[in-house]
């Protein structure tokens, strides 16, 4: 559906040449939500300005649906735009017209008969949430109610990708959540392609397929989510994972259980997918002989499945315990020990 190909940007600025996208190579499927994420300066923004035609890359290719979109020109970019909708950190809502009518512009820009304009408007209203306030301005809105005002504005045209910048970063976390659930909505509805771009883990986990993480311009690890909290490869990325499973907060926490508890081991478990579903402790339990107190626990879902951590400390002869632990392995548990006697 895109395919990025060695795709570089330069800027020439008074102190010289920046390179914000080095070299990117991403190839996304129809129907996927595919998250880049990357802090400030990582690139992130300017690369989605590409796959729209706003920015040309100095070098590669970007191909959205078989076109081009790097090489197209004139009419031929503006109707290729048409196809790829777009939502903003900040809305860009057009402050003097009402919520209808800011739904009814990019019709109105495409050509599209006032009646045709009216029956569309109505089921993009229903469709993010609107009804009642279809007469409200932008400044009689909430930040969600704006937000979903850009959310249906760049659905109207029946885009085939749908570009989401930072789109939920002004937004407090309850409202970010109701976000994210009507994103993922419309993609199971409208089988719409939509490209995240943010500095948020949990807006990844939340709702996309695949992840690329991003620095200094360069793409430096893609892979499913699942993959990226089971095994993230690169230090940056182990930083977004931190994001979610607080792990630093975790290591603190590890340090006092270290001084409160002596005997035994203490041992870190990593659940992904089904495993952090399933009874394996009880289980552990029961086969055998001893003791286990749980320290420490979290669970995340993510669109894929579930990833959790338990701390606990085994305690009992060492044989038994390495018996425990060599069950959990076999379970496909995550297992770190900690400490030991």
């Amino acid at each position: 559906m895109i395919s990025l190909n060695n795709v570089t940007k330069v800027f020439k600025t008074k102190s010289g040449m920046i390179t914000a996208v080095d070299n990117v190579k991403i190839n996304i499927k129809e129907g996927e939500i595919f998250g880049i994420i990357g802090y400030s300066g990582a690139g992130k923004s300017t690369l989605v300005r590409m796959f729209n035609g706003l920015e040309r890359p100095t070098k590669g290719t970007i191909t959205i649906d078989g076109k081009e979109i790097s090489k197209i020109r004139g009419a031929e970019l503006r109707k290729a735009r048409q196809e790829i909708g777009m939502i903003f950190q900040h809305f860009n809502l057009l402050w003097s017209r009402t919520v209808r009518d800011n739904i009814s512009f990019p019709l109105e820009i495409a050509g599209v008969p006032k009646a045709k304009r009216k029956k569309r408007v109505e089921e993009l209203i229903k469709l993010v949430g609107l009804e009642g306030r279809e007469d409200a301005y932008p400044s009689q809105l909430s930040g969600g109610q704006k937000q979903r005002v850009g959310i249906a504005r760049a659905l109207a045209n029946n885009p085939k990708v749908l570009l989401c910048d930072e789109a939920t970063s002004a937004l407090d976390p309850e409202t970010t959540d109701s976000i994210l659930d009507l994103l993922l909505d419309i993609n199971k509805k409208m089988g719409l392609t939509i490209i995240l771009i943010t500095h948020e883990m949990h807006v990844i986990r939340k709702i996309a397929h695949r992840v690329a993480v991003m620095e200094n311009g360069k793409v430096v690890e893609v892979a499913p989510v699942m993959e990226i909290f089971k095994n993230p490869k690169t230090d940056i990325t182990k930083r977004f994972v931190q994001q979610i499973t607080d792990e630093e907060e975790t290591m603190e926490a590890v340090q006092h259980l270290l001084e409160k508890y002596s005997t035994g081991k203490i041992v870190k478990l990593t659940f992904i997918g089904e495993t952090a579903e399933q009874p394996i402790i009880s289980e552990l339990i029961k086969e055998q002989s001893i003791s286990i107190n749980i320290l420490q626990g979290k669970i995340s879902q993510t669109r894929t499945g579930s990833y959790g951590t338990l701390l606990i400390q085994l305690v009992g002869d060492t044989e038994h315990i390495d018996k425990a632990i060599e069950q959990l392995k076999k379970q496909q548990v995550g297992v770190e020990v900690i400490s030991h006697d």
